[in-house]
Protein backbone atom coordinates (compact mmCIF):
# COMPACT_ATOMS: atom_id res chain seq x y z
CA UNK A 1 0.00 0.00 0.00
CA UNK A 2 1.87 3.01 -1.18
CA UNK A 3 1.87 5.78 1.28
CA UNK A 4 -1.20 8.84 1.77
CA UNK A 5 0.29 12.55 0.64
CA UNK A 6 -0.51 14.89 3.16
CA UNK A 7 -1.69 18.15 2.30
CA UNK A 8 1.42 20.11 3.10
CA UNK A 9 3.48 17.47 1.27
CA UNK A 10 1.17 17.93 -1.49
CA UNK A 11 1.32 21.83 -1.74
CA UNK A 12 4.92 21.47 -1.74
CA UNK A 13 5.39 19.40 -4.38
CA UNK A 14 3.20 21.68 -6.48
CA UNK A 15 5.97 23.99 -6.16
CA UNK A 16 8.32 22.32 -7.67
CA UNK A 17 9.65 19.78 -10.60
CA UNK A 18 10.65 16.56 -8.56
CA UNK A 19 11.19 14.46 -12.09
CA UNK A 20 13.44 17.65 -13.11
CA UNK A 21 17.41 17.28 -12.98
CA UNK A 22 18.66 20.25 -11.14
CA UNK A 23 22.03 22.49 -11.56
CA UNK A 24 23.35 23.29 -8.28
CA UNK A 25 22.55 26.98 -8.26
CA UNK A 26 19.08 26.05 -9.83
CA UNK A 27 18.57 23.83 -6.65
CA UNK A 28 19.94 26.04 -4.11
CA UNK A 29 17.06 28.63 -4.80
CA UNK A 30 14.33 26.00 -5.14
CA UNK A 31 14.69 24.68 -2.26
CA UNK A 32 14.35 27.34 -0.47
CA UNK A 33 10.97 28.01 -1.45
CA UNK A 34 10.10 24.62 -0.19
CA UNK A 35 10.53 25.65 3.66
CA UNK A 36 7.26 25.10 5.66
CA UNK A 37 8.03 23.90 9.38
CA UNK A 38 7.95 26.21 12.39
CA UNK A 39 11.78 25.61 12.50
CA UNK A 40 14.78 26.24 10.38
CA UNK A 41 14.92 23.29 8.65
CA UNK A 42 18.43 21.80 8.22
CA UNK A 43 19.40 21.75 4.03
CA UNK A 44 20.77 18.14 3.61
CA UNK A 45 22.39 16.68 0.75
CA UNK A 46 22.53 12.78 0.09
CA UNK A 47 24.76 10.96 -2.50
CA UNK A 48 24.75 7.21 -3.81
CA UNK A 49 28.83 6.37 -4.86
CA UNK A 50 29.64 3.82 -7.10
CA UNK A 51 31.74 2.52 -4.20
CA UNK A 52 31.51 -1.05 -2.58
CA UNK A 53 31.82 -0.21 1.08
CA UNK A 54 32.99 -4.00 1.64
CA UNK A 55 36.06 -3.73 0.14
CA UNK A 56 38.27 -1.38 3.09
CA UNK A 57 39.84 0.72 0.01
CA UNK A 58 36.64 1.64 -1.01
CA UNK A 59 35.02 3.09 2.53
CA UNK A 60 34.88 6.44 2.07
CA UNK A 61 35.35 8.59 5.17
CA UNK A 62 36.64 12.18 6.08
CA UNK A 63 35.88 15.51 6.90
CA UNK A 64 35.33 19.17 5.60
CA UNK A 65 35.21 22.61 7.17
CA UNK A 66 31.70 24.52 5.39
CA UNK A 67 32.72 27.75 4.40
CA UNK A 68 29.80 29.03 5.66
CA UNK A 69 28.94 26.21 8.43
CA UNK A 70 25.82 24.32 8.85
CA UNK A 71 23.80 26.36 11.13
CA UNK A 72 23.96 24.08 13.93
CA UNK A 73 25.53 25.43 17.38
CA UNK A 74 27.65 21.89 18.07
CA UNK A 75 28.45 21.20 21.46
CA UNK A 76 32.28 19.44 21.39
CA UNK A 77 33.80 17.08 24.13
CA UNK A 78 37.91 16.67 24.03
CA UNK A 79 39.47 14.00 26.06
CA UNK A 80 43.30 15.61 26.86
CA UNK A 81 45.47 16.55 29.61
CA UNK A 82 47.72 19.03 31.48
CA UNK A 83 48.46 21.51 28.56
CA UNK A 84 46.48 19.93 26.31
CA UNK A 85 43.36 20.15 28.07
CA UNK A 86 43.96 24.14 28.72
CA UNK A 87 44.31 24.23 24.79
CA UNK A 88 41.11 22.61 24.40
CA UNK A 89 39.04 24.99 26.87
CA UNK A 90 40.85 28.04 25.63
CA UNK A 91 39.58 26.89 22.04
CA UNK A 92 35.81 26.81 22.76
CA UNK A 93 35.77 23.08 24.14
CA UNK A 94 32.39 22.91 25.77
CA UNK A 95 33.81 19.97 27.46
CA UNK A 96 37.21 18.41 28.50
CA UNK A 97 38.29 15.92 30.39
CA UNK A 98 40.25 12.24 30.85
CA UNK A 99 39.06 9.86 33.26
CA UNK A 100 36.56 12.02 34.74
CA UNK A 101 34.88 12.49 31.36
CA UNK A 102 35.26 8.59 30.40
CA UNK A 103 32.74 8.34 34.02
CA UNK A 104 30.65 10.73 33.00
CA UNK A 105 30.13 9.01 29.87
CA UNK A 106 29.84 5.42 31.32
CA UNK A 107 27.12 7.06 33.44
CA UNK A 108 25.26 8.05 30.44
CA UNK A 109 26.03 12.17 30.59
CA UNK A 110 26.63 12.48 26.93
CA UNK A 111 25.51 16.08 26.13
CA UNK A 112 27.95 16.87 23.16
CA UNK A 113 28.13 16.21 19.68
CA UNK A 114 30.80 16.06 18.68
CA UNK A 115 34.39 14.28 20.43
CA UNK A 116 37.66 14.83 20.03
CA UNK A 117 40.82 13.56 21.97
CA UNK A 118 44.65 13.45 21.92
CA UNK A 119 46.42 10.36 20.51
CA UNK A 120 47.80 9.65 24.24
CA UNK A 121 43.89 9.55 25.31
CA UNK A 122 42.57 6.87 22.63
CA UNK A 123 43.33 4.02 25.29
CA UNK A 124 41.02 5.62 27.10
CA UNK A 125 38.31 6.21 24.50
CA UNK A 126 38.59 2.63 23.47
CA UNK A 127 37.23 1.98 26.95
CA UNK A 128 34.15 3.81 26.38
CA UNK A 129 33.97 2.90 22.49
CA UNK A 130 30.95 0.53 23.12
CA UNK A 131 28.94 3.57 24.08
CA UNK A 132 30.38 5.97 21.71
CA UNK A 133 30.67 3.80 18.74
CA UNK A 134 26.53 3.16 17.89
CA UNK A 135 26.71 7.25 18.23
CA UNK A 136 28.68 8.24 15.76
CA UNK A 137 30.83 9.59 18.82
CA UNK A 138 34.36 7.69 18.02
CA UNK A 139 36.94 10.25 17.28
CA UNK A 140 39.13 9.42 14.30
CA UNK A 141 42.46 10.50 12.84
CA UNK A 142 40.14 10.59 9.27
CA UNK A 143 37.71 13.62 10.47
CA UNK A 144 40.83 15.15 12.39
CA UNK A 145 39.28 14.22 15.80
CA UNK A 146 42.00 12.22 16.84
CA UNK A 147 44.90 14.64 16.92
CA UNK A 148 47.69 16.75 19.00
CA UNK A 149 46.25 20.09 17.57
CA UNK A 150 43.21 19.80 19.70
CA UNK A 151 43.16 24.11 19.01
CA UNK A 152 42.57 23.57 15.11
CA UNK A 153 40.20 20.77 15.68
CA UNK A 154 38.13 22.62 17.90
CA UNK A 155 37.89 25.85 15.67
CA UNK A 156 37.61 23.40 12.77
CA UNK A 157 34.43 21.84 14.69
CA UNK A 158 32.89 25.16 15.70
CA UNK A 159 33.42 26.51 12.93
CA UNK A 160 31.14 23.73 10.73
CA UNK A 161 32.98 20.65 10.27
CA UNK A 162 31.27 18.01 8.58
CA UNK A 163 32.35 14.45 8.97
CA UNK A 164 30.74 12.19 6.64
CA UNK A 165 31.22 8.28 6.13
CA UNK A 166 29.32 5.99 3.08
CA UNK A 167 26.64 3.49 4.44
CA UNK A 168 26.61 -0.19 3.98
CA UNK A 169 24.83 0.52 0.50
CA UNK A 170 26.99 3.38 -0.72
CA UNK A 171 24.93 6.31 0.38
CA UNK A 172 26.45 9.64 2.33
CA UNK A 173 24.06 11.78 3.71
CA UNK A 174 25.66 15.35 5.08
CA UNK A 175 24.07 18.89 6.10
CA UNK A 176 25.01 21.54 4.33
CA UNK A 177 23.05 24.62 6.28
CA UNK A 178 19.83 26.01 7.30
CA UNK A 179 16.76 27.08 4.83
CA UNK A 180 17.64 30.73 6.29
CA UNK A 181 20.82 30.49 4.69
CA UNK A 182 21.18 32.83 1.13
CA UNK A 183 21.16 30.36 -1.65
CA UNK A 184 24.38 30.93 -2.92
CA UNK A 185 25.84 29.81 0.36
CA UNK A 186 24.07 26.42 0.22
CA UNK A 187 25.34 26.14 -3.34
CA UNK A 188 29.20 26.61 -1.59
CA UNK A 189 28.47 24.69 0.84
CA UNK A 190 27.48 21.60 -1.09
CA UNK A 191 30.42 22.18 -4.00
CA UNK A 192 32.76 22.13 -0.66
CA UNK A 193 31.65 18.98 0.35
CA UNK A 194 31.38 17.49 -2.97
CA UNK A 195 34.83 18.36 -3.51
CA UNK A 196 36.27 17.07 -0.77
CA UNK A 197 34.78 13.48 -1.37
CA UNK A 198 36.39 13.28 -4.96
CA UNK A 199 39.05 13.88 -3.51
CA UNK A 200 38.62 10.83 -1.85
CA UNK A 201 37.36 8.94 -4.96
CA UNK A 202 39.02 5.15 -4.57
CA UNK A 203 41.12 4.21 -7.90
CA UNK A 204 39.37 0.78 -7.69
CA UNK A 205 36.34 2.32 -7.78
CA UNK A 206 34.69 1.38 -10.90
CA UNK A 207 32.11 3.49 -13.51
CA UNK A 208 30.13 6.23 -12.59
CA UNK A 209 31.92 8.23 -9.02
CA UNK A 210 28.64 10.15 -8.18
CA UNK A 211 25.45 7.64 -9.11
CA UNK A 212 22.87 9.87 -7.91
CA UNK A 213 22.82 12.91 -5.87
CA UNK A 214 19.65 15.12 -4.24
CA UNK A 215 18.97 18.14 -1.81
CA UNK A 216 15.90 18.00 0.02
CA UNK A 217 15.04 20.02 3.76
CA UNK A 218 14.07 18.19 7.09
CA UNK A 219 10.62 18.10 5.87
CA UNK A 220 10.85 18.85 2.50
CA UNK A 221 10.56 16.11 -0.95
CA UNK A 222 14.20 16.19 -2.64
CA UNK A 223 15.38 17.49 -5.29
CA UNK A 224 17.65 15.62 -7.98
CA UNK A 225 20.69 17.26 -8.78
CA UNK A 226 22.82 17.04 -11.96
CA UNK A 227 25.57 14.05 -11.22
CA UNK A 228 28.23 14.94 -13.37
CA UNK A 229 28.53 18.64 -12.50
CA UNK A 230 29.01 17.35 -9.24
CA UNK A 231 31.85 15.07 -10.21
CA UNK A 232 33.18 17.93 -12.29
CA UNK A 233 33.51 20.12 -8.65
CA UNK A 234 37.26 20.30 -8.17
Amino acid sequence: MSKKITKRMQALLDKVDTQKVYDITTASVSVKSLASAKFDETVEVALKLGVDPRHADQMIRGAVVLPHGTGKKVRVAVFAKGVKADEAKAAGADVVGDDDLAEEIKNGNINFDIVIATPDMMALVGKVGRILGPKGLMPNPKTGTVTADVTKAVNNVKSGQVNFRVDKKGNIHAPVGKASFDAEKIKENVLELVKMINRLKPATAKGKYIRHAAISLTMSPSLELDAQELMDAR
